[in-house]
């Protein structure tokens, strides 16, 4: 499932908010830049090339906005810095972490699925979400 400007302008419209040119950069920058996990900080660099006029304190506004929204989701790979990613609903996957050069791999493991409908069904519990972090050494720092 893919998310485009329409959907997320549909979301927002629903819940009472716009689609400013700043927003709409700021999706495009994340959209273009799937799989590579930007910081805030990655974001507003990427934000002042195409726009010097947007300020820091917008991109983060933006990005709380559409993490409420369900339009991105906030992650923490444990380097205290918040990292985003598109919400694709349905497509679940889980992260390869890299100790040394920081590298994030993404990765679908349904072994892993079926050990969630296992242990739902052994402890009679819904699992809502889960989030799975493998932490060691890519190809080229081993």
């Amino acid at each position: 499932m893919t998310v485009d400007v329409k959907e997320v302008q549909e979301k927002l419209s629903v819940n009472n908010y716009k689609m400013t040119s700043q927003r709409k950069l700021i999706l495009k920058i994340i959209m273009n830049n799937e799989g590579k996990h930007l910081s805030a900080e990655e974001i507003y660099a990427k934000v002042k090339e195409a726009n010097p006029g947007i300020g820091l304190a917008t991109v983060y506004r933006t990005l709380e906005l559409f993490s409420e929204l369900g339009v991105i989701h906030q992650l923490n790979f444990d380097d205290n810095c918040r990292r985003y990613e598109l919400d694709h609903g349905e497509d679940h996957h889980h992260h390869l972490i890299c100790v040394k050069c920081g590298e994030i791999t993404e990765f679908n493991d349904y072994i892993l699925e079926e050990f969630e409908e296992d242990i739902e069904k052994e402890h009679n519990f819904i699992v809502s979400d889960h989030r799975i972090k493998f932490y060691g050494y890519c190809g080229n720092c081993q």
